[in-house]
């Protein structure tokens, strides 16, 4: 009798399951760590269940790249990090970690709370020189204090700014709509970015977001870009599962085709963040988390095999 392997028979927890990291060029890494949020906690245990999500992507042929993470892929595993020490300390030791990944590969890191991309852009830079930023999120995340504390998981663009980790003109930001004074709610815009709110993307997509995108690529050209990837860019119709979820967002298709149209930048890594699976319904969150991360590493792996010098 034939036996069968399916996404609820578990044998592993990587992503996709893929073998742990050795000389593959992709590299997915978990950083467990949610230690500057400021409402919900949890986002600590989204490597596992984003992880876990992605099992149900079986063979991972992408259906408008053609090409499957599986065999160019490893997963590094969860990062260890001290989690009772001050955020800096996390911070110092999380750049540490992506600086040695990010030598010998291509990293989508799996978070944690939104504090952690400062120290990945930290890495990212020292390698690659100071960087474009996309940056998908609900909140606009520059702030200069953290409700009194000096930084946190909405501080970290305002600092990748003042530090010139990115070029400010390089610097765009999807799907803002929550709260916030005029100042810090358009912060990006007055140092030269481009603000693309989740009010000014109602009721499009596909073509109808084609002028936004070839605004991006203008903005970008070939510059070294990061991505993050905030999972509450999303309405929370789509992902229920975050910390601090903001009606009024995305939709997963609309994230998706920007994926999928700016996969031609040149890109050197990733993250996706803020998924908390305590909050989540039917796995909704940690899917779509898994689908984003699979559909960025096609692009990738796409690119790749059509210009394999780069």
């Amino acid at each position: 009798m034939a036996t069968g392997h399916f996404a609820y028979a578990n044998n592993c927890n990587r992503f996709m399951g893929v073998l742990e990291l050795g000389t593959q060029p992709f590299a997915v890494v978990g950083v467990p760590f949610d230690g500057a949020v400021t409402h919900r906690p949890g986002a600590r245990f989204a490597p596992q269940e984003v992880r876990r999500a992605s099992l149900m992507l079986c063979d991972g042929m992408h259906p408008h790249f053609d090409v499957t993470p599986l065999g160019v892929t490893g997963d590094a595993l969860d990062m260890c990090l001290p989690n009772a020490s001050p955020l800096a300390a996390v911070r110092a030791e999380i750049e540490r970690q992506a600086a040695e990944l990010m030598a010998q590969h291509h990293c989508v890191f799996i978070g944690g709370d939104h504090s952690v991309t400062l120290a990945l852009l930290r890495a990212a830079k020292a390698r690659h020189g100071a960087l474009a930023l996309i940056h998908f999120d609900a909140h606009c995340d520059t702030w200069s204090d953290h409700f009194g504390e000096p930084s946190g998981h909405g501080t970290w663009t305002y600092e990748a700014l003042q530090e010139g980790l990115v070029v400010p003109a390089q610097t765009v930001q999807i799907g803002l709509r929550s709260s916030g004074e005029r100042a810090v709610r358009e912060y990006v815009q007055t140092q030269g970015g481009l603000i693309l709110t989740a009010r000014a993307l109602r009721g499009r997509d596909g073509d109808g977001l084609a002028d936004d995108i070839a605004r991006i690529r203008q903005r970008i050209g070939n510059t070294p870009c990061y991505l993050t990837l905030d999972i509450d860019c999303l309405d929370p119709a789509f992902a229920p599962g975050t910390g601090t979820p903001e009606p009024g967002g995305m939709t997963s298709s609309q994230v998706l085709t920007f994926l999928e149209e700016l996969a031609g930048l040149n890109f050197i890594g990733m993250d996706c963040v803020e998924v908390a699976p305590a909050y989540d319904h039917a796995e909704l969150t940690s899917n779509a988390a898994a689908t984003f991360i699979w559909t960025y590493l096609c692009g990738q792996i796409a690119k790749r095999a059509a210009s394999p010098a780069a």
